[in-house]
């Protein structure tokens, strides 16, 4: 089959190309606008793949997708083209706006003229198109309780700029299975990490500042917790999901491994104890480098995912825990100083590899 991909020069959105490439005998079509938060580099293992084709193009822009999907007549589209830092949803709405919910307006919208045009074309493919909408678990609010769980029918309270895009989004992609018959599935997820990481995220920035000696700032009393997903967990879900899942379901996706904000950030000290032990100059212990700062507005403070219904309905389940998934990315960004230094300096945003307009 040939899978459309959009935002998969990002995070999550790498690991299931690389997925997709590494573990299944499927094409890949990458659609990504390469903004700050792109970068080819993490796709150096699947750039040269016959299968793999990179697109750069804006989900916004409407004609670059008609076009697209014209020709390159994908079976399964994967959307994760996404602004996803509250922080920066605070700072600035108006991108989250735009791409969260005007792209994936526009997206629907080229998916369903194409996928209409299949039915009249090629029915049996129009049969099996599949539109995927990969989306987060703050939409959902934050949870008081200690043993609340977000199910798929939690109703929607989200809190900040971005979940509230994000939330949006997910509304559109509902109504367009529902009003005009795209068949449509999403998924929230929890919080992933792992290797490839963009480094103003938690976790890679506390590696990355510990190994700098620079401070480690944590809000508030760091005693908000979040589920942590493992992000080559998540790809092998969501392509499970792409491939299986039952058309007009949602499936939430977890890590099973709730920690609060300042276990984590403990965790990473202690592990670099073990990995990286020659330290910073004036460092004596990382923990020493933890420091608590203003809370955030509008700060959830507990999300955890109930993903008893995907492990029920399609036999998925994690495969790392907390404490090997936590040292695998330690270890990777220990072993890829290139890759974050570039990164960190910005010279990766000059690289387009592969790259056709």
């Amino acid at each position: 089959m040939t899978f459309l991909v959009t935002g998969g020069a990002g995070f999550i959105g790498s690991a299931v190309v690389r997925e997709l490439i590494e573990k299944t005998p499927h094409r890949v079509v990458n659609v990504d606008n390469l903004t700050y938060a792109g970068n080819p580099e993490s796709l150096a293992r699947v750039d040269s793949d016959e299968r793999y084709e990179f697109r750069l193009a804006d989900i916004c822009d409407a004609a670059a997708m008609a076009r697209i999907f014209r020709e390159y007549q994908p079976d399964v589209v994967m959307h994760l083209a996404a602004e996803s830092h509250v922080d920066r949803s605070i700072d600035g709405p108006s991108a989250f706006i735009e791409t969260n919910i005007v792209g994936t307006y526009t997206l629907l919208e080229a998916a369903r003229v194409y996928w209409k045009g299949l039915q009249d074309s090629a029915p049996q493919k129009a049969a099996n198109f599949r539109f995927h909408h990969i989306s987060t678990d703050e939409v959902y609010g934050d949870l008081h309780g200690v043993d609340d769980l977000f199910t798929e029918t939690t109703p929607y309270a989200p809190s900040s700029p971005y979940s509230a895009s994000k939330a949006s989004s997910d509304h559109l992609v509902r109504a367009w299975n529902r009003t005009f018959g795209l068949p449509t599935l999403v998924t929230n997820c929890s919080n992933n990490y792992g290797p490839f990481h963009f480094p103003e995220k938690l976790i890679p920035l506390m590696i990355l500042s510990a190994l700098a000696g620079q401070s480690l700032p944590v809000y508030g009393d760091g005693k908000q917790v979040r589920d942590w997903l493992f992000v080559e967990d998540h790809a092998r879900a969501l392509v499970q999901v792409a491939c299986e899942g039952k058309i007009g379901e949602t499936y939430n996706i977890g890590g099973h491994n709730e920690k609060q904000n300042l276990e984590v950030v403990e965790t990473i000290c202690d592990l670099l104890e073990e990995l990286a032990p020659r330290k910073p100059p004036g460092v004596e212990n990382y923990r020493d480098l933890i420091t608590f700062v203003a809370d955030r507005p509008g700060h959830d403070q507990r999300y955890a995912i109930d993903a008893s219904k995907i492990q029920r309905e399609l036999g998925w389940t994690p495969r790392e825990t907390f404490e090997s998934g936590m040292r695998k990315t330690v270890c990777w960004f220990l072993e890829n100083e290139v890759w974050w230094l570039r990164v960190q300096n910005g010279s990766y945003q000059g690289e387009r590899l592969g790259v056709t307009a």
